[in-house]
């Protein structure tokens, strides 16, 4: 074996958890750490879903409830910062799963993790396509009259389009965009901060930013005081930082193109979620205090995506300096878009690779650039379909007007925040069960996870329960006058999770409890060989067989 090719670290630990090194390692832990900072994108969530902050508790809400859930967000990153230490592998979640509770623990959390990926995926170009609709209507009068749910899924498919082939083109190409997108979003923030601070005529109190409380639900009659302000209307409030704050599994399922990964990626999860937290609550407190008319902001709040932002920016900023701010976050959600498609990919392809998805073998098969091409138009297809029916009008009655609102989306888009979330807590979970019988990697909380792994689950459990509950008294079956005419109303997500759960459950005791065994290695050894050597000696054979005809004049 003296003439055989020596594997680096990261691909000898490779080989140790059963893979070979197909896809091509060219990414940086600043790239690693980039991927998961552009996918939370504070340019995205904080924009796009402002308006369910602002419904369910007003400004206090959202200045206090930010760096309240983020806590709770840097716990459960922690703790799988700890679980991709010990197995950087593009499976990511599932791996954990299956390593630590077996195949089955493996196929729900993969599934689960998959559903949510493809639908985050769709959520964000759609509200990259709304904030590019939005940019131009703000700015020129012309583009259009009114919203149009139509138009918007129109931008929607070429967005989703030019991901794809940012995707497909190169993964080098990838690295370099998700380098530039770091600094765009602490850039572009820094700005959108600096307009609101600058350009406003006034700015709103202290009191009103941090006690003022809206209820904009039609629960309990909008009040905003006693227990079921607190339990029914508040809670809901925490979707906003919930679903802004996730996404950074994708360190994980970059793991196997980056440079020293077992370090790497546990510190590109945990880091994009502190420098997001602080980010996103500096970006939330500067949207909150450039509020001129609060009962104006409240009026029209939720209709379209980031139509109560876009109501700030108009009520503070001149056309300009509103179009500046709203084209700021539309290029920050195209970069997360990007990125959340090639987080989704390389997981369809650890997952197709162990034959766990219909059709495994195109999308776990890779292109020249070793990037999963099928994968990727695969995202984008189902993308497209589950965003169907966003193009269907619902109008919403907020004040005296309709707002149109793709209401049966949202639902998709919330099974895709719990569908992560529920994913992320099954590792999590079946690691704390596992104790000291754990190995941790080089990076790992040591005793600590005693107390932050059950930290980490109960906060998944009951953020998840509060995705489920009725958004407006008009969707709440015990509410007087809840009939058919009330279902387009209701909160699809309960409906969404139950379907998804009971195909998996049927799934797995009618086919995969038969044939799927977990993850399945790509190392076939000889006896006596182990999986560094094999690889080693598969190396040298390509390049044997592989050599330019220049070095090769037999």
């Amino acid at each position: 074996m003296a003439d055989t090719i020596e594997l680096n670290e990261d691909e000898k630990r490779l080989a140790e958890l059963g893979y070979k090194q197909e896809l091509n390692r060219s990414w940086s832990g600043f790239s690693n750490f980039a991927i998961s900072f552009s996918i939370i994108s504070i340019l995205a969530g904080c924009f796009t879903t402002f308006g369910v902050g602002w419904n369910n508790g007003g400004p206090a809400a959202i200045a206090w409830g930010w760096p309240i859930v983020s806590m709770f967000i840097l716990v459960i990153g922690l703790c799988m910062s700890e679980l991709v230490s010990a197995f950087p592998t593009s499976g990511g979640i599932y791996w954990w799963a299956s390593k630590l509770g077996g195949a089955k623990a493996g196929y729900y959390t993969g599934w689960l993790n998959l559903i949510g990926l493809l639908a985050i995926d769709a959520s964000v170009a759609y509200g990259c396509a709304t904030f590019f609709d939005l940019t131009l209507d703000t700015y020129s009068t012309s583009w259009a009259s009114g919203y149009s749910l139509t138009r918007v899924f129109i931008i929607f498919l070429v967005v989703l389009g030019l991901a794809a082939l940012v995707n497909i083109f190169s993964s080098h190409l990838l690295a370099v965009l998700n380098n530039v997108s770091v600094w765009w979003h602490v850039i572009g923030a820094t700005a959108v901060v600096l307009i609101l601070v600058v350009a406003p005529k006034h700015h709103a109190s202290l009191s009103s930013v941090f006690t003022h409380t809206v209820n904009n639900t039609g629960f309990i009659g909008g009040h905003t005081g006693g227990p079921a302000f607190f339990f029914l209307v508040l809670p809901l409030s925490v979707i906003l930082t919930q679903y802004t704050i996730t996404g950074y599994d994708a360190s994980a399922h970059l793991s196997e193109e980056t440079h020293s990964a077992a370090d790497s990626a546990a510190k590109g999860i945990w880091r994009s979620i502190f420098y997001s937290a602080i980010g996103g609550w500096i970006l939330l407190l500067s949207f909150l205090f450039a509020v001129q008319n609060e009962a104006g902001v409240t009026a029209g709040g939720g209709g379209y995506t980031g139509g109560s932002v876009a109501i700030i920016f108009n009520q503070a900023l001149t056309v300009n300096w509103a179009s500046l701010v709203l084209a700021i976050a539309t290029l920050g959600q195209f970069f997360c878009t990007v990125a959340c498609m090639t987080s989704t990919t390389r997981m369809l392809f650890a997952f197709s690779r162990d034959g766990a998805v219909p059709g495994a073998k195109y999308w776990s098969r890779l292109n020249h650039n070793r990037v999963p091409v099928y994968g990727v138009l695969l995202s984008v297809v189902v993308a497209a379909l589950i965003t169907l029916p966003a193009v269907v009008t619902v109008n919403i009655p907020v004040g005296d007007e309709l707002i149109p609102s793709p209401v049966a989306f949202y639902a998709v888009v919330s099974i895709g925040v719990v569908g992560l979330y529920v994913a992320f807590a099954i590792p999590i979970w079946l690691r704390w069960r596992a104790g000291s019988k754990f190995k941790p990697g080089g990076w790992t909380l040591g005793s600590k996870y005693k107390w932050m792994a059950p930290i980490a689950v109960a906060e998944i459990a009951i953020t998840s329960f509060i995705a489920l509950l009725p958004t407006s008294s008009a969707g709440a079956p015990w509410y007087t006058g809840f009939g058919w005419a009330s279902l387009k109303f209701v909160n699809y997500t309960p409906v969404v999770i139950l379907g998804a759960l009971f195909a998996l459950w049927v799934g797995w005791h009618l086919s995969a409890k038969h044939w799927f065994t977990g993850p399945k290695t790509t190392v076939d050894l000889p006896s006596g060989m182990s999986a560094a050597d094999e690889i080693a000696l598969e190396h040298k054979r390509f390049h044997e067989t592989h050599v330019h005809p220049a070095d090769n004049p037999d």
